[in-house]
């Protein structure tokens, strides 16, 4: 990963430990109090404070709606970009308590995620910070055993950790930090027990190794680690994104990603780039099919021009 790209995202990462905890806070007690209808009301005007007043997230906004709508994005539709990021974090508060009844979800890919978990080995999930990772829970409200846990750098885990504590301290969800050579042992135990594990492998820290694939219309830096990791598992991977549609309807995606439990060792590399070209090409199609859920607000193509417009 470049220097640039590190910089970026480390700086994206601790504006938002800074100031999302405090508004997660204040909407979790408007939530609380009010219910999801007033507390969706009062997203309006923090988007619009966001909107005006944080000037780095409305540029990558701004760059990254060019890129995937074609076109230089209208006021509106940036409005609307970070209108989604705020109300998926709003709709944490209810998804963590396990409030799924206020939500319309659907499931595509329903028979892969279910015949996977049949199987038994456990299921890795490979996602992106697109639409809502707390909405993936939806998936085991069937299964009163099925236990999700999420591979993540420590200090995000800590992070989430102070969220879950801000929404609901009783509110259980497994954290296996990166970068510990422990990791791939407890994701292994976990995955052989039957559970989900899942790893966003679209942003990765400062020194990561990092291969460049196509997105949106220009290569754009994607971290090796969690491929790799992957790789090491020796288990097919599925795609997840849970995408926010509007309203309470959020449409939870599952596709087969990759398979590596029968990769030799000499063609573990050839797979990896196999799997990030694919990894880059599904998340784009999903970027397309749902513009306003891409939730990295930073240069992610380091600066690159956007396509010409239409």
């Amino acid at each position: 990963m470049s220097e640039d790209r590190a910089a970026a995202t480390a700086e994206w990462a601790q504006r938002e430990e800074r100031s999302s905890l405090p508004v997660l806070r204040l909407m979790v007690w408007i939530s609380l109090t009010g219910g999801r209808r007033l507390g969706r009301v009062v997203l309006h005007g923090i988007a619009a404070y966001f909107l005006a007043f944080a000037p780095a997230a409305r540029r990558a906004s701004a760059a990254y709606l060019a890129r995937v709508l074609g076109r230089t994005p209208t006021l509106a539709e940036r409005y609307r970009h970070i209108l989604a990021f705020a109300t998926t974090i709003h709709d944490r508060v209810y998804l963590l308590n396990d409030r799924f009844d206020l939500f319309d979800i659907e499931i595509v890919g329903r028979e892969t995620i279910d015949a996977a978990i049949a199987d038994g080995h456990g299921v890795l999930l490979m996602g992106a910070h697109l639409g809502s990772f707390e909405v993936i829970r939806a998936v085991g409200r069937e299964r009163t055993t099925l236990r999700i846990a999420m591979l993540m750098y420590e200090e995000n885990a800590k992070k989430i950790n102070a969220t879950l504590a801000a929404i609901n301290p009783a509110a259980t969800q497994d954290i296996i930090p990166l970068g510990h050579i422990e990791s791939m042992l407890q994701a292994r135990d976990r995955l052989d027990a039957g559970d989900l594990v899942g790893v966003l492998a679209d942003r990765g820290l400062g020194g990561d190794p990092a291969r460049d694939c196509p997105f949106l219309g220009h290569p754009a830096p994607f971290p090796v680690g969690p491929f790799r990791l992957a790789a090491m598992l020796r288990r097919p991977v599925l795609l997840m994104a849970g995408l926010y549609l509007g309203g309470n309807r959020y449409r939870i995606h599952f596709e087969p990603l990759a398979d590596f439990s029968q990769t030799a060792r000499d063609d573990r590399d050839a797979a990896i780039a196999d799997a990030q070209r694919r990894y880059a090409e599904r998340l784009e199609h999903l970027c397309r099919t749902a513009p306003y859920n891409w939730f990295n607000f930073f240069d992610f193509w380091q600066g690159a021009p956007a396509p010409n417009k239409r």
